[in-house]
């Protein structure tokens, strides 16, 4: 709309003087109305889609943040939570809150149905909700950044956030990166230094990356010819019909099977011969080159080496032992 602060005070005061006439019962043809002169394109204020704050003395206490914002930067403002205000931005595409001291992210992130890029750089999060993964971030989450914060290991469910290209999640205290690391198909960039990560999920051999960052973790040395024996022969029922139904591809969720048998579900083990197998394995980790799920990787260690044990798991004694005669035959 047109700007009224430099508005001309004449015509102004006729056309308050026509809309009184026109209130007393004049009829149209009789007030004295001129012809409006378009608004010039400089003094129509467009609406703000970009807003960057970097010093709490900037930071809107008593405003809101305007509506029509598609990317909001917060850093710097030792903010301790996510304010409220932000999660009206339906627009809002790109949210960068790093730099902060925010240690809880709240669930309602998840109902910003466009947000594509989420910054959380350097606060003090030691978790990622499982509400968060199971939100409409599934759909439109493309870049991610978790990194200098200090959390020790990420749920089951983050790997639903399947449109990840970019994930950062540099500087924290990981003991183990998410299970079901191989869903995420459209994943691209991967850091994940300096954390203290003794071995790899075996699904991270699924990944097909462009460029990997592992360096400074404390990798274990692989151990093939120790493993651990969690095998049962026979297999249980409960063992037989659970690699069924993974197997199968069967769909299950709690409306049909008890929560504590969806959650062992939910953490099968994938076999180098392509089965899965659940509670009932043989388990050991073995060396992989960084460069067979990366183009471009960083040395995981001073050494040069591009090298880190990865989980293998075997199904029956079958698998493990051919696995075993391949090893020993490749180390003559």
């Amino acid at each position: 709309m047109p700007c009224s602060n430099e508005a001309d005070s004449v015509n102004l005061k006729s056309f308050l003087s026509a809309v009184r006439l026109a209130h007393q019962g004049n009829e149209i043809r009789t007030l004295p109305l001129s012809i409006l002169t378009p608004a010039k394109t400089s003094e129509i204020e467009k609406p703000k889609i970009r807003m960057i704050i970097t010093s709490k003395k900037d930071y809107p206490l008593a405003t809101n943040f305007p509506y029509s914002l598609e990317h909001l930067q917060v850093s710097y403002c030792k903010l301790a939570r996510v304010d409220m205000r932000m999660l009206c931005l339906k627009k809002l595409r790109k949210l960068d809150l790093s730099h902060n001291h925010i240690k809880k992210l709240p669930s309602t992130i998840g109902d910003l149905l466009y947000l594509q890029e989420l910054n959380l750089h350097d606060n003090q999060l030691e978790s990622f909700s499982t509400a968060l993964c199971s939100s409409t971030l599934q759909k439109s989450l493309q870049f991610l950044d978790l990194s200098q914060n200090k959390i020790r290991a990420l749920p089951i469910q983050f790997c639903s956030l399947q449109e990840l290209v970019h994930l950062k999640l540099d500087d924290n205290e990981l003991i183990r990166l998410p299970f079901k690391l191989g869903q995420f198909k459209k994943l691209r960039f991967l850091s994940a230094a300096r954390n203290k990560l003794p071995f790899l999920p075996c699904e991270f051999k699924l990944l097909h990356l462009e460029n990997l960052d592992l360096f400074g973790n404390s990798f274990e040395q692989p151990s093939p010819l120790t493993p651990n024996i969690q095998l049962k022969v026979p297999l249980t029922l409960l063992e037989t019909a659970s690699r069924l139904v993974v197997n199968s591809k069967f769909s299950y969720g709690p409306h049909l099977l008890p929560a504590h048998l969806c959650q062992d579900l939910d953490t099968a083990k994938l076999c180098q011969c392509g089965q899965s197998c659940v509670n009932s394995f043989i388990q050991t980790t073995v060396t992989m080159n960084l460069h067979h799920v990366s183009h471009t990787v960083v040395l995981v260690d001073n050494m040069g080496g591009t090298e880190a044990p990865v989980q293998s798991y075997f199904c029956s004694l079958l698998c493990y032992s051919e696995f075993l005669d391949r090893y020993l035959q490749s180390n003559r």
